[in-house]
Order: structure tokens, then C-alpha cells, then sequence
């Protein structure tokens, strides 16, 4: 049987020059997505503006308080020097792509350094990452532990290797089918760290089944019905009933990350790799609408800093 979400058609590149090929059609499109309803003033609400050219740059001016804004001011893409073209283009590779593409892939595909493109695709990430913060799974849900990583030569083995980082794979089925995924790093599997996890990442009352971990025990602390499943030995994950489509999932994350990327620094930007499968997995029905959808969540989150994209600390002066 063809599965209908694998063979969809998605946006085509012919579709997508059509209607993000020039500098202004791009800026078309994130005016769209930054104010659908029309301009609103950052700083004090109001909803009309001058608008000016600065520097090839357009300017909007508040007529009720003197605060000028451009496009990009206010939102991750505030500094960025690269055309509006080259992040739609960005955005395109990046949700098209059924497994992952890399930094490197990016800027040869763009046309960028590698820094610039390494740059972009986490800025893009961190939008993803905090568009999904904010979608806890309802209704039936298996959870399991995961790590990413490897053990270092010399180093610590097994599930206390330093270069491992613990998260949740958790995924929402509707009629026995996979819906939604949280993939969700935490600092271990004890009660007080997944107690917050649970709190963020399940609405309401969920059915919730998982192994034999003692930290998951919290789940019904919570509220939530937890079912114990103790799994058989000797059998592959993919083959146990309640945890299929976890297992499933879980096995095609390290595929894709591993595949794509063979090894980036876990500890420090796993919630971004991770949240980049979550949102696509997310949003998987309909692929054409995946780039606006994006263009809307980078022009709704916040700035961040070079350095805090790359994770080194700020120093005060």
C-alpha cells in the first residue's frame, strides 16, 4: 500500500521560485507573515506608519510615538547581513528534506560560507525549537528513554559516557496511528527532573504508557493514567505492540541525525537537532505548507545573539 504522506507532492523548486524567487516577493511574504492583520507598533500597539527606504533597507515609523522598526528588527533574523532570498531558500531546503540536511550541504546549495550557513540553519532551529515548546501531547501516549551520542575512547561507558545526552521520545497515536512527537532533552530520568518535563510536554489527562523506569512513576503523581509495560526479552523494540511506533520513530531520529550530520556537540545543541525532526515530523501532512508556517515562526521569535546561538557565555563589561 503507498503510504499518501511519503508520496505527497510537496512544494516543487519550480513552485517555489514562482512565488519566493525575488528579493521583493520574499519580503512580500514575511510583511504577511510578521503582521497578517497589518502593521502594529512594537513598542506601543499602534497600527499606522510611515514607510521609507533606508539603506535598501524599508522602515516603518509609528505615527503615535516616533519608534522606527524594519522587517528583521525584533526577530531572529535581526543582524543577519544574508538576503531575504537566501533564508526563504534556507527554510525551503530545510522543511522539503525528508531526513536532515547539514550546514555543509546548505552552503553549497546557497552559495554562503560555512559559518553563514551554519549560523543560519540554527537560527532556524531555534524557531522550530520554540514554536514547539509550546505543544504539549493529549490523549494516548507511549514514552520512552533515549540518549544521543556515543561513548569517548578512555571515557565513561555506557549510560554514563559524557558525551551521551538523555531525552524523552514521546509520541501522541490517534486510532493506533503516530500523530505527534516530543522529543525532549532532560538532565537524567529521576522524578525531580521529569516531573517538570511532564508538566510541559503532556495536557490534561494523557493515557500514558511506558517501561519499567522508576522516573516515570511521577507520571501519575501528575495525574495522568500511567501504565507500566514491562518489555520481553530478547525482542526488537519494533516488535513489541505498545511501543512500535516509538521504537519506529526513535530508530529513524539516529538514522537521519547520524546519516546527516555523524556527530555535532550533543551537550550543547541537541534540543535544536532534535526539535528540527519534531517540527517536521509535526507537520508532515502538508509539506507545501510547511515553509510559510516557518516563515511565520522566524518572524515570531525573538532575537538571539551569535554567541548564545553558539553557546558561548556573555561576558558583562
Amino acid at each position: 500500500m503507498i503510504n499518501g504522506i511519503q508520496f505527497q507532492k510537496g512544494l516543487s523548486l519550480t513552485n517555489f521560485i514562482a512565488q519566493y524567487g525575488t528579493e521583493t516577493q520574499c519580503e512580500s511574504a514575511l510583511i504577511r507573515a510578521r503582521w497578517p492583520d497589518g502593521f502594529v507598533c512594537p513598542r506601543c500597539g499602534h497600527r499606522h506608519a510611515y514607510e521609507f527606504q533606508h539603506s535598501k533597507n524599508k522602515v516603518w515609523q509609528c505615527r503615535a510615538c516616533p519608534h522606527q522598526t524594519s522587517l528583521r528588527a525584533g526577530t531572529i533574523m535581526e543582524h543577519s547581513r544574508l538576503s531575504l532570498r537566501t533564508w526563504l531558500l534556507a527554510i525551503y531546503l530545510i522543511t522539503q528534506s525528508k531526513t536532515n540536511i547539514a550546514a555543509l550541504a546548505l552552503r553549497r546549495q546557497l552559495g554562503i560560507s560555512w559559518k553563514a550557513a551554519w549560523l543560519l540553519k540554527h537560527k532556524i532551529m531555534e524557531a522550530m525549537l520554540q514554536r514547539e515548546s509550546n505543544c504539549p501531547l493529549r490523549g494516548e501516549v507511549r514514552v520512552d528513554d533515549a540518549y544521543l551520542g556515543g561513548e569517548h575512547p578512555g571515557g565513561k561507558v555506557g549510560r554514563g559516557s559524557e558525551n551521551k545526552v538523555a531525552f524523552v521520545a514521546a509520541v501522541e497515536l490517534h486510532d493506533g496511528h503516530p500523530w505527534r512527537v516530543r522529543f525532549d532533552p532532560v538532565a537524567n530520568f529521576s522524578y525531580a527532573a521529569l516531573k517538570p518535563w511532564a508538566a510541559c510536554a503532556l495536557s490534561g489527562c494523557c493515557h500514558v504508557v511506558s517501561d519499567g523506569l522508576l522516573g516515570f512513576g511521577v507520571l501519575s503523581q501528575l495525574g495522568h493514567h500511567h501504565e507500566v509495560m514491562i518489555a520481553p526479552k530478547r525482542k526488537a523494540g519494533t516488535e513489541i505492540e505498545p511501543f512500535r511506533w516509538l521504537n519506529t520513530l526513535l530508530g529513524n531520529l539516529k538514522t537521519a541525525l547520524g546519516g546527516t550530520h555523524h556527530a555535532f556537540k550533543f551537550a550543547k545543541y541537541a534540543d535544536r537537532y532534535l526539535a528540527d525532526v519534531q517540527y517536521r515530523f509535526n507537520r508532515r501532512m502538508s509539506l507545501p505548507d510547511m515553509v510559510p508556517r516557518l516563515v511565520f515562526a522566524v518572524m515570531h521569535t525573538l532575537p538571539k545573539s551569535r554567541q548564545a546561538i553558539i553557546g558561548i557565555p556573555e561576558v558583562e563589561t
